[in-house]
């Protein structure tokens, strides 16, 4: 086996009347994040760098924001298209680094159930999943509340290549 590793980063702003959902999971707050998906950044930064490592393209090409039939999908349906397209190479996901950067809300008490949710859409054990968060000490676009940004690292094990 030989290893690769993907970087993904994602940003969305917030927007009023939607629902907020990190690492697949509703969280409480009064304003959720704007997206043609559920804006889901956790998610999209995984799915990005999955598909990075593997040399595949990012998820706009997979999930078109012009195509209307996907407006509103769950992010770990993308998170899933991103496993299937490791595994469609005879690849294995063998971690994940993630970190949220926000003001608010307060994630860290919804990581266990992010975990458990993003490793069902992936095929992995949640242990294999790591999810910070951190703030942005109140500076751009992320210290005034206006969004939330995440970044993603990943290893995948891929066969050697004749």
């Amino acid at each position: 086996m030989r290893y690769r590793s993907g970087i993904g980063y994602d940003v969305h702003p917030f927007a009023d009347g939607r629902r907020l959902v990190l690492g697949g999971v509703e969280i409480p707050h009064h304003r959720g994040l704007a997206g043609h998906s559920d804006a889901d950044v956790l998610c999209h930064a995984i799915a990005d760098a999955l598909l990075g490592a593997v040399g595949e393209p990012d998820i706009g090409y997979w999930f078109p924001p012009s195509e209307a039939s996907i407006e509103g999908i769950s992010s770990l349906l993308i998170l899933a298209k991103a496993a299937e397209r490791v595994a469609a190479l005879g690849g294995r996901i063998e971690n994940i680094d993630s970190t949220l950067i926000a003001e608010a809300p307060k994630v860290m008490p919804h990581v266990p159930a992010m975990k458990a949710a993003m490793a069902a859409a992936l095929g992995m054990e949640p242990q294999a999943i790591g999810i910070k968060a951190t703030t942005n000490e109140r500076m751009g676009f992320v210290g005034r509340e206006e969004g939330i940004a995440a970044l993603a690292v990943v290893s995948v094990a891929l066969p050697e290549m004749a």
